[in-house]
C-alpha cells in the first residue's frame, strides 16, 4: 500500500475501531465488575421471587421454666394462580375449607401475580384437608405459630405477637432476642412473569432466643384468681395486683383486670384492655403514701412512734380549706396516727418534716421517675418540685394528694421498707438463652440507694404492723402470720368541678409479711368499684386472700402454735419485735403499789405480750389468734413469780 492517502484512511478507520472496541471493553468490564451486585439483583427479581421465611419465636419460660408463650411449627398456604387448572372448582372446594368467602378466594386464585398467600398458619387439621384436594397450583411452606399456652394468664406481662413482631409487653420489649433470624425461599418465573418451579428454600431461619422471667406462674394465678373474683364482685372500672419479692426487686406477679387473651388478642372491645396499667396508669395513692410520709419523718427525727399529736378533732383548716378525718380524734400517739390513718395527724408531722426534705426522701423512694422495669410506655407519674408547690401542696402531699404514682413505683418502694431500707431496682428478666438452653445473658438483682436506715424501716414495719392488728387494715391479716401495711381510699379530681368527688375512686392496700422476714410485698388497687367505699373493706381483703395462698405456696411456716413460754418484761426476747406503744401508770399497778391481772380479751399475741410487758410475767401461750381464755383472771392479783397462761383461737372475735 503506497498510495500515503490510502495508508492514512486505513490508519484513521483502525484507530476508530480500536477506539470503539476499548470502549465496549471497558464498559463491559464495567458492568461485570462494578455493577454485578446491582445487576444480579435486578435479574434476580425480574426471573425469581423472594419469600421471607420467619423464624421460630424464642419460648418465654417463668422463674421455673414452665412455659408462658411458645412456638409450634404450622403450615401456610400459597397458590400460584398460572398453575390452578379450573378457578372455580378449586375455590367452591377451598372457601368450605378455609372458612372463607368463595368470592374471596376465587379472586385470589385469578389474580395477576404469580404469588398469593391465601391462609397463614393453617391448623394442623385443615392443612391435610387441603393436601388431600391434590389441586396444582397450591403449595405450602412452614411459618411457626405463637402459642399462649395459658390464655389469660399474665397476658398484659407477656403481651403479644403481630405481623411485625412483638407488638406489647415483653413480645415487643424483648423482640431483638425472641424473634431470630428470617430465612429466604425464592421461586422462578420466566420473561412473562409466569412460575416455572415451586419455592425453594436458599436459607433456613434461626430460632431467636427465649426469655426466663421473674414471674412465678404459681402466684401469678393466685394473684390473677383473687382479684378477678374482687374486679366482679365490686364492678370495679379495673383492679391490679402486683407482688414483689422485696430482697430481690423480682416481680413475681402482675395481674390486671380487665384482661384479654393474647392467642385472639384482637377480640376485645379497645385496645384499652391490653394496657399494662401497673406501670402506665398513675393515680393519687391516698393514704398508703402516708407510709412513706412516716419514713421521712422518721428517719429526719422529727418525730418517734410514742410522741402525741393533737388531732383537732378531726379537721383542720390550712389555706382556707378544711381537710377532715373520717372519725373525730383528739390526742394520739403517731403509732395511733397511722393505725387509724388519721389525716390531720400526718399533715402536722408533714409540716414538721417540711417541703425540702420530704421532695428528697420523695425522690429517693423512686416517686417522680420511672422504675425502667423494662415495659414500653412507663409513666413516671406526678410529683412537681418544691417551688411548684401550693400553700397547701405540703399538707396534702402528707396524706397522698397533689401527687400520683404507678402500682410498680407504690410496690416498689415499699418493698423498701421491707427490705432494711434499701430500694432495689424492679426485675422482670432473669435472663435470656438459646435454642439449646443455654444462658445467653443474666439480669443480675440490682439495689439502687439506701433510703432509710435498717432501724427506721424497722421501726417503720413495727408500726405498719400496728396498722393491721389493730388499724384500719384488720382485713389484711393472715391468720398465723405477722402481716405489715396500709390501707388507701383516695378520692379523683372531677374534671368538672376542679375539686375531689365524693365517689368512690381508688382503694388499695400495700403491705408484707410476714412482717418481721418479708416473702413477699404486695399492693393490690380497685379503681372506681360501684359498691364499695373504703380500701380497709376492699382491698385489704384481696391482700389477705392472696397473701395466704403465697405463703402457703412459698412453704413459709407460720407462728409456732405449740404451748411456749414467754417471759415478759424489758430483758426478754419476744417471738417478734412489738410494736412501739405507750405504756400508762395505770396499767402498770396500782395506786396502793399492788399488781392485778389485766384484761386480754379479744386482744392479739403482739396485743396482750405488749399489755403483760410492765408486769413482768411468765407467759404459757395455747393456740393462736385473739386471747379467748386466761389465769389468773382480769382483776387478779399477780403474786410475784405469777404465770399467766393464755389460750388463743381464730375464732375469737375481732376488734
Amino acid at each position: 500500500m503506497k498510495d500515503p492517502a490510502v495508508r492514512a484512511r486505513v490508519l484513521m478507520l483502525a484507530a476508530i475501531l480500536a477506539l470503539a472496541f476499548g470502549g465496549l471493553t471497558a464498559r463491559l468490564g464495567w458492568l461485570m465488575v462494578v455493577k454485578h451486585g446491582e445487576l444480579t439483583q435486578i435479574a434476580e427479581r425480574q426471573y425469581s421471587r423472594t419469600i421471607v421465611l420467619y423464624a421460630q419465636r424464642g419460648p418465654i419460660v417463668d422463674r421455673q421454666g414452665g412455659a408462658l408463650a411458645t412456638s409450634a411449627a404450622t403450615e401456610s398456604l400459597f397458590v400460584q394462580p398460572r398453575s390452578v387448572g379450573d378457578p372455580v372448582r378449586v375455590a367452591a372446594r377451598l372457601a368450605s375449607i378455609l372458612g372463607q368467602p368463595e368470592s374471596e378466594v376465587h379472586a385470589a386464585l385469578t389474580g395477576s401475580r404469580a404469588f398469593v398467600w391465601l391462609r397463614r398458619k393453617l391448623p394442623p387439621t385443615v392443612a391435610e384437608q387441603v393436601r388431600a384436594l391434590r389441586e396444582p397450583g397450591l403449595g405450602f411452606l412452614p411459618e411457626p405459630l405463637r402459642l399462649y399456652p395459658n390464655r389469660e394468664l399474665a397476658a398484659h406481662v407477656l403481651g403479644f405477637e403481630g405481623a411485625e413482631g412483638g407488638l406489647e409487653g415483653v413480645e415487643r420489649a424483648f423482640n431483638a432476642d425472641l424473634a431470630g433470624v428470617p430465612g429466604k425461599a425464592i421461586t422462578g418465573r420466566d420473561a412473562l412473569g409466569r412460575e416455572v418451579a415451586a419455592p425453594h428454600v436458599l436459607q433456613q431461619p434461626q430460632p431467636g432466643h427465649g426469655v426466663m422471667l421473674t414471674i412465678d406462674k404459681t402466684i401469678q394465678y393466685i394473684a390473677e384468681r383473687e382479684l378477678d373474683a374482687a374486679y366482679r364482685r365490686t364492678h370495679a372500672k379495673a383492679a391490679i395486683a402486683v407482688v414483689l419479692e422485696p430482697r430481690t426487686g423480682d416481680v413475681l406477679a402482675m395481674a390486671m383486670r380487665p384482661t384479654f387473651n393474647p392467642n385472639t388478642f384482637l377480640d376485645v372491645p379497645s385496645s384499652d384492655y391490653w394496657r399494662n396499667r401497673a406501670v402506665t396508669d398513675p393515680f393519687e395513692p391516698g393514704s398508703t403514701f402516708k407510709a412513706i410520709m412516716a419514713a421521712a419523718a422518721l428517719e429526719a427525727g422529727v418525730i418517734r412512734p410514742d410522741d402525741r399529736i393533737y388531732a383537732e378533732n378531726g379537721a383542720i383548716t390550712l389555706a382556707g380549706t378544711t381537710i377532715r378525718d373520717w372519725k373525730k380524734y383528739g390526742w394520739l400517739t403517731f403509732a395511733e396516727v397511722l393505725q387509724n390513718s388519721s389525716n390531720v395527724g400526718s399533715i402536722k408531722v408533714g409540716l414538721s418534716l417540711g417541703r425540702d426534705r420530704y421532695y428528697r426522701y420523695m425522690r429517693a423512694f423512686g416517686f417522680g421517675a420511672p422504675t425502667n422495669v423494662g415495659l414500653a410506655g412507663e409513666s413516671r407519674g406526678l410529683l412537681r418540685e418544691p417551688q411548684r408547690w401550693s400553700l397547701l401542696s405540703l399538707p396534702t402531699m402528707s396524706i397522698g394528694q397533689e401527687i400520683s404514682v404507678t402500682a410498680l413505683q407504690m410496690v416498689t418502694a415499699f418493698g423498701a421498707i421491707a427490705n432494711g431500707g434499701t430500694l432495689m431496682q424492679p426485675r422482670l428478666v432473669r435472663s435470656t438463652f438459646d435454642a439449646e438452653g443455654r444462658e445467653t445473658r443474666h439480669f443480675e438483682a440490682k439495689a439502687i440507694r439506701q433510703v432509710v436506715s435498717p432501724a427506721t424501716a424497722r421501726t417503720l414495719s413495727n408500726l405498719l404492723a400496728g396498722v393491721v392488728e389493730s388499724g384500719t387494715g384488720r382485713l389484711a391479716a393472715i391468720p398465723g402470720y405477722a402481716v405489715a401495711g396500709k390501707t388507701g381510699t383516695a378520692q379523683k379530681l372531677d374534671p368538672s368541678t376542679r375539686r375531689y368527688s365524693h365517689a368512690p375512686g381508688v382503694l388499695s392496700f400495700v403491705g408484707f409479711a410476714p412482717a418481721d422476714e418479708p416473702r413477699f410485698v404486695m399492693l393490690v388497687m380497685l379503681d372506681e368499684p360501684r359498691n364499695e367505699k373504703w380500701g380497709s373493706e376492699a382491698a385489704a381483703p384481696i391482700f389477705s386472700a392472696i397473701g395466704r395462698e403465697i405463703l402457703r405456696y412459698l412453704e413459709v411456716p407460720p407462728r409456732d402454735v405449740q404451748p411456749v413460754q414467754i417471759v415478759t418484761g424489758p430483758t426478754a426476747e419476744l417471738p417478734a419485735p412489738p410494736r412501739m406503744r405507750l405504756v400508762s401508770t395505770a396499767e402498770a399497778g396500782q395506786p396502793d403499789g399492788t399488781r392485778r391481772m389485766p384484761d386480754l380479751g379479744g386482744k392479739t399475741l403482739r396485743q396482750a405480750l405488749d399489755t403483760l410487758e410492765p408486769f413482768r410475767v411468765d407467759v404459757r401461750l395455747a393456740g393462736q389468734g385473739r386471747v379467748v381464755r386466761q389465769l389468773p383472771a382480769a382483776g387478779d392479783l399477780l403474786e410475784p413469780g405469777a404465770v399467766a397462761r393464755l389460750t388463743l383461737t381464730a375464732s375469737g372475735g375481732t376488734r
